[in-house]
Formats: structure tokens, sequence, C-alpha cells
């Protein structure tokens, strides 16, 4: 087994050059490509290029807490969901940050209010990263601030690694 580190079925994830210092993700390889919430997103035009403004809630279950976000516009593409549904969204390209590392991300836009997690981690980032225990949480570290300790969890799997 090679040393790709093991991520949990859900994970804390920053994204620096959006200013998101925390956000919950759900990991799903089901999902091509990145996905974060954002509820409104207008497009523009900044020194001859374009981009796009949108705003997030970054907390799951709460609508009041908002941020604008700046980013260069990357492609714009059809994505189908696991409901079968085709819609337009907007992609950015961004540094997701996830256990100690920071990658180069390919990122789409849609409106997640209605689901559980404001980010999904799709193949794009975890093709070749990382491993992936779907029994386990939180593998790469927890919330900011949580005093919750699950290291004999981390610990237990890292000694599976080097098996």
């Amino acid at each position: 087994m090679d040393n790709k580190p093991l991520v949990g079925w859900q994970e804390w994830v920053a994204l620096p050059e959006l200013n998101l210092s925390h956000i919950k993700a759900k990991v799903d390889t089901g999902a091509k490509t990145c996905a974060l919430h954002a509820y409104f997103v207008e497009p523009y035009e900044k020194d001859g290029e374009n981009w796009v403004r949108f705003g997030i809630h970054p907390h799951q279950g709460d609508l009041e807490t908002t941020q604008e976000c700046h980013a260069r516009l990357s492609d714009t593409r059809n994505v189908t969901d696991s409901g079968g549904h085709t819609e337009k969204r907007y992609v950015i390209a961004t540094v997701v940050f996830l256990g100690g590392k920071s990658y180069d991300m390919e990122i789409t836009l849609t409106n997640r209010d209605t689901m559980q997690f404001r980010m999904l981690l799709g193949r794009n980032l975890l093709n070749h990263n990382f491993w992936i225990d779907p029994a386990h949480s939180f593998l790469q570290g927890r919330e900011p601030g949580d005093d919750c300790d699950d290291q004999e969890d981390r610990d237990e799997n890292r000694d599976f690694i080097q098996e």
C-alpha cells in the first residue's frame, strides 16, 4: 500500500483563496468534480477576464451567516446530479487545503441549501491523492476549536496504512 493519506466520509477543508478557513465537506466518489454551495452566482468582467461573484452559507443548517466570494471563471458546463437532473454550472479553479496539503482544483458552483453538506469532494480531488475509509469521519483533523478528540481513531487508521 502506498503512503496516500486516508480520509473519512466527511472531512474539514479550507479554501484559502475564497477566505474560507473551514467548511465541512462530504467525500463523494460518485461526483466527478468537487461542488461548492452558492446561493447566488453573478458573472462579471475584471481586467478583461471573466469572474464570478457568489454567496455562500458556510455552515450547515445556518442560513443567517453569509460570505461573498470572488473567483476567476474557469468554465461553464452541464452537470447531472445523482437524481438525473442536468444543470448548467459555473466552474472556478481554486486551492483546496486538506490534510496539510493544498491541491489546485476545479469546483462547480451550485445551490446546495437543501443538501446536508455545503461542499462535495469529487473524484478530481480524491483520485490518486487519498484512500477512503467510509466507516470514519474527520481523519484529517477536526474543526478548529473543536475539543472532541478522536486521535485514537486516527492512530488506528495510520497503523492500518502502514501494514
